[in-house]
């Protein structure tokens, strides 16, 4: 007796091929019931205040999905939960990146007055079992956003406004396919335009938060705000003695220098514990729901076109068009500074400062002396840096003053710092093997302004480091009472 296979062997053969394409088709047809599992949001702005109505924007996988919102401090206070919140999916616009996803408020939420001002993480968590015929697992996805909460009553509470690089966590999102950098866009590609209506990232947790739990567990109440509102909202600044920058404040937007300067002018005091600080101009546009920034490309700026108005060009601060160098405001800058530990420059470097003027106040009770160096165990000179044109006379550094550096700044302090090639050499005016610095120094121009010249200032304070903790807390009791 002889099989079909052995009197018919083509015929069983694309019997056997056609059974196996049809369990293949079923075991996908399976797996395709069983959608992705997702939750991701946004809040309507990056900037609220007590009373106002907070709205959560969210497309999610899961019929339901619950939303925690906790402030970020000393300690993570949660303040508000809800278990069940009914999901939808929406769609992505190909253009989220820039002009956000127009997704409808699935959460409304009128802040209670009560709620202090902060940093405010809101976590979105989506539950499911899984398929209906495969994968049935249960599976959990989850995602945060962000909000600040200015202070109810600007200045009741606190005389210190810290004013969070919301810009620079917005410059760096690529949530959607693209930032303003093309290392992470969609095919290598940079973005000119980011909305803040996406699912945010954010800096947070790297620089400004070591600093906030630092000084709310030694007593000091900050309130807070984001970068837009010293544009948006520039009355709430003659409530303070102290304006503080923490960490990386890179994106700033002419109106938000106009403020801040008038601000000095008329006697307010700014601490910049940051680095790369206010190096590139953004236009705000959409009611600051939205930052325009050409960078390197600023010949492709409509302003460059028409040759109108320069000052408001989207490139660095330093550019020779722009006429606006960032030194004027902080006392240093990026073009002077550089890298240290990073980018693959000054590697070795040992990342602390070298004090230079040791009897400043500044350094009182930090037991210094002159070439004493300080903050390296944490390295607080790292990642990005600024700097000033100096020139050395008997063994100590003052600035030129060329490069838009106040006449009454004083150096305290610097540390090597130098740019990569490939970030320096597209502008025109750069000169070839420029050495640069951080420069810790401080100026007087109405009121008193400290720079540190180096993003990674806080490190030193979740070190902790004791020298670093004396000379902050000399700075915010000095300019913020």
């Amino acid at each position: 007796m002889h099989s079909i296979a052995s009197i018919y062997p083509a015929i069983f053969l694309a019997i056997t091929l056609a059974l196996q394409v049809e369990r293949e088709s079923v075991s996908m047809a399976s797996a395709a019931e069983v959608p992705a599992l997702f939750v991701e949001g946004y809040a309507g702005r990056p900037s609220y205040a007590p009373s106002e109505e907070l709205t959560l924007h969210v497309s999610c996988g899961a019929k339901s999905f619950s939303v925690e919102i906790a402030r970020l401090g000393a300690k993570r206070d949660t303040v508000w939960t809800s278990a069940s919140v009914e999901g939808k999916e929406y769609p992505i616009p190909e253009n989220a990146s820039s002009h956000g996803c127009r997704w409808p408020a699935a959460v409304t939420l009128k802040i209670p007055m009560d709620w202090r001002s902060g940093y405010y993480q809101v976590t979105l968590r989506a539950r499911d079992g899984g398929g209906k015929f495969v994968q049935r697992g249960a599976r959990m996805a989850e995602s945060t956003c962000y909000f600040v909460l200015r202070a109810a009553e600007p200045g009741k509470r606190s005389k210190i406004l810290l004013q969070l690089s919301t810009h620079t966590y917005n410059a760096y999102n690529n949530w959607g396919g693209y930032s303003l950098y093309a290392y992470h866009g969609r095919g290598g590609n940079q973005g000119h335009r980011v909305s803040y209506e996406r699912p945010p990232s954010s800096q947070f947790g790297n620089w400004e938060q070591p600093f906030v739990e630092w000084a709310e567990k030694s007593g000091y109440v900050l309130d807070f705000a984001a970068n837009g509102d010293l544009e948006l909202h520039p009355e709430i600044l003659k409530a303070y003695r102290l304006v503080l920058s923490v960490g990386h404040d890179e994106y700033w937007s002419g109106p938000m220098r106009d403020h801040l300067e008038k601000y000095i002018r008329d006697g307010g005091n700014v601490a910049f514990f940051s680095g790369n600080t206010c190096c590139w101009q953004v236009r705000s546009e959409e009611g600051g729901q939205a930052l325009t920034c050409w960078k390197q490309n600023y010949h492709s700026d409509p302003v460059y076109a028409a040759r109108e108005s320069l000052a408001t060009l989207t490139s660095i601060w330093s550019h020779h068009l722009v006429k606006r160098p960032e030194n004027q405001l902080t006392g240093v800058g990026f073009l002077w500074g550089g890298y240290h530990k990073s980018h693959g420059q000054l590697m070795d470097g040992s990342g602390a400062y070298t004090v230079h003027r040791p009897e400043h106040w500044l350094f009182a009770g930090a037991g210094l002396n002159r070439n004493d160096a300080f903050g390296g165990k944490d390295t607080i000179v790292g990642y990005e840096c600024d700097g000033c044109e100096l020139e050395w006379k008997q063994g100590l550094p003052y600035p030129t003053c060329r490069d838009g550096t106040p006449e009454s700044f004083e150096i305290l302090a610097t540390a090597p710092a130098q740019w990569h090639p490939d970030d320096c050499q597209w502008y025109d005016k750069w000169e070839n093997g420029r050495k640069g610095n951080a420069v810790l120094g401080v100026y007087k121009r109405g009121g008193t302004v400290f720079t540190c010249g180096s993003t990674d200032w806080a490190h030193g304070l979740r070190g902790p480091d004791p020298v670093v903790d004396r000379i902050t807390r000399n700075i915010l009791d000095k300019l913020g009472n």
